[in-house]
């Protein structure tokens, strides 16, 4: 797979330290503050270095073999652990943010959905915010009603936060001393790569070809994105691995099984050796399945599809839209 855009619109580099000395994460919820008093206790050393990257959307490939894409796809039952694949071996492994339109533009807020939690695990990510918007630099995820998605990597995790009794608009209502219980330091902090990109939102009935080919475009250029960099920054030969969920799926209101089914097959367009699929809480794999059996049948053909017939015969699936989950 190639594509003929290799460079990003913007390309940044940061050291930790200063970043974080320069424009701090401005957190305006008190529990926000709670969770980074934990995370970066008086004293605190940030080190390392913190590359940004924001990409062009990039043509699809002529070409997609829809049944090389299933075997790609690995599910787990849980939430993001950010523990590294154990078979990787020295693969380069990258997490999906769930992002708006705008970057980590609520990460001080009450809010705590999937973007907000990351980005409190992250606290550097919300001195990445500060900094670019000093700067005077597009701090978004699409532009001109295009994709474009963002690349951070190099940015330490200082804490894990336990989802599920604060995920969403409960985080705002917990007690502060139920944030300090669900907070837990990590020392030395870990590094995470992150692919933030933006899903459509607000659509009801049946989702059109059009809207298909923009999420799987969005797909597609942050995971090709992720394997130049990849490439970049540790050569050629290191496998590609992608982890994510069900993008675009919470407050969003998208499909889970074609929100799945997308993102599948955007990484084998992209060349991902693995896309690892945390599919939530227990019993939550039903929609990946799903996606998995339509790509096997359904869209499985010898020698790969046209990328435009094959948009053309996912929307003849007849996909609906789903609700916001209000967080």
């Amino acid at each position: 797979m190639t594509s003929r855009i290799s460079e990003p619109i913007d390309r940044l580099t940061f050291d930790a330290a200063r970043l974080m000395a320069e424009h701090p994460p401005i957190w305006r919820d008190p529990n926000k503050r709670i969770v980074y008093g934990i995370s970066c206790p008086a004293g605190s050393v940030h080190r390392g270095t913190i590359h940004y990257t924001r990409w062009p959307a990039m043509p699809l490939p002529q070409t997609i073999d829809a049944a090389a894409a299933a075997r790609r796809v690995e599910g787990r039952e849980g939430y993001y652990d950010y523990a590294s694949v154990p078979q990787a071996g020295a693969g380069v492994e990258w997490h999906v943010n769930f992002a708006d339109p705008l970057l980590f533009v609520a990460y001080g807020s009450p809010l705590f959905a999937q973007d907000e939690m990351q980005v409190a695990e992250h606290p550097a990510l919300g001195a990445l915010h500060e900094t670019l918007q000093s700067m005077a630099l597009p701090t978004v995820t699409q532009e001109d009603d295009r994709p474009t998605p963002v690349l951070v990597t190099g940015v330490e995790r200082r804490c894990r936060v336990t989802p599920q009794a604060l995920y969403g608009n409960a985080f705002a209502r917990a007690a502060p001393e139920a944030v300090r219980r669900a907070t837990t330091p990590i020392d030395p902090p870990t590094i995470t790569n992150l692919i933030a990109m933006a899903a459509p939102a607000g659509g009801f009935g049946r989702y059109r070809a059009g809207t298909i080919e923009r999420i799987l475009t969005t797909a597609f250029t942050g995971f090709r994105a992720a394997a130049l960099e990849s490439a970049r920054h540790h050569g050629e030969r290191r496998p590609v691995l992608v982890h994510t969920g069900f993008w675009g799926c919470g407050a969003f209101g998208g499909n889970r099984v074609l929100m799945s089914l997308l993102q599948i097959l955007a990484a084998e367009m992209a060349g991902v050796e693995r896309l690892v699929f945390h599919t939530g809480g227990r019993g939550s794999g039903d929609n990946l399945r799903t996606a998995i059996d339509l790509i096997k049948g359904d869209l499985a053909t010898a020698g790969g599809m046209k990328a435009r017939n094959l948009i053309d015969q996912i929307a003849g699936l007849g996909f609906d839209w789903g609700v916001s989950d209000g967080n």
